[in-house]
């Protein structure tokens, strides 16, 4: 039997996926009715964390927090089997994941971070990008599971913060992509352009170069010139005098021009565009 706490868009996904691969699936939700829903796939319900956990041999979390994964434990930690895999799915900070694992470890408590890249459809078809990290001896217990759960498993290490660190690299990412096409939608609507029409120019023009070229660069510190930051800095006022000229608001944009005119200040004109990663 398996155990999974928390059933909201991902972890009743991940649920009805295991469901569907033959597994016997115990849950439990803090709103029971999320975890009702799971009843006629074939889930058995419990009424509390202990009780859900109760003679499992395996623990799936998928929460909120860290506030979120500790309260849940303290509930269900007292009926966990003495041999049971606690594998937690849950996007959470480096440093309070790394001092639980540590805790737990000390308690007797087999803890894996294995936080995920994914969207429910690809929690419920194991597709998608699933990390994980944790001592060599309890990896080699989880992988087997956690492969079974993902397309494709990276292992970063023993570090027990490592996982959480890159799940937050890649959501920053998520973040600053989104947040800069929502100026670059604004700038194209005062422009009187459809932001679908906007947004196919990258069907083309492949941003995603800037990660895969300048990005590497800018991870070695090089900062040798392709595209000047003085040259960038003219382009994006040219972008802010376009906006003010068509009545357009930028929210990101600004940020990143003030930190771009410090660096300039600095005398690091004439570098590359990715100076922009060094910090005043």
């Amino acid at each position: 039997m398996i155990a999974f706490l928390g059933t909201g868009l991902m972890g009743a996904e991940f649920v009805r996926g295991l469901l569907a691969r033959g597994e016997k699936v115990r849950v439990w939700n803090r709103t029971a009715a999320r975890a009702e829903a799971l009843r006629s796939a074939g889930a058995e319900l419990a009424a509390d964390p202990a009780e859900a956990v109760r003679g499992c041999e395996r623990v799936h979390l998928s929460l909120g927090d860290d506030a979120a994964v500790e309260s849940v434990l303290a509930r269900a930690l007292p009926a966990l089997a003495p041999d049971a895999l606690v594998l937690d799915h849950t996007t959470t900070a480096p440093l309070p994941t790394a001092e639980r694992t540590r805790r737990l470890r000390t308690q007797g408590i087999a803890y894996v971070h294995a936080p995920v890249f994914m969207g429910p459809r690809n929690a419920r078809d194991a597709t998608g990008l699933m990390l994980v990290c944790g001592e060599p001896t309890l990896l080699a217990r989880a992988k087997p599971i956690l492969q079974t759960m993902s397309g494709k498993l990276l292992d970063l290490g023993a570090d027990p913060a490592r996982a959480a660190a890159f799940k937050l690299f890649g959501n920053l990412m998520i973040v600053f992509i989104s947040s800069g096409l929502g100026d670059l939608f604004a700038l194209a609507n005062g422009l009187g352009i459809a932001p679908a029409e906007a947004r196919d120019l990258f069907d083309s023009f492949k941003a995603s170069n800037t990660l895969d070229l300048r990005g590497k660069r800018m991870a070695n510190g090089d900062y040798g010139a392709t595209f000047e930051l003085a040259m960038a800095r003219k382009d994006v006022r040219l972008m802010q005098e376009t906006a003010a000229a068509t009545g357009v608001k930028l929210e990101v944009l600004p940020a990143i021009a003030e930190h771009m005119d410090a660096l300039i200040a600095q005398g690091l004109g004439a570098q590359d565009l990715g100076v922009v990663a060094k910090r005043r």
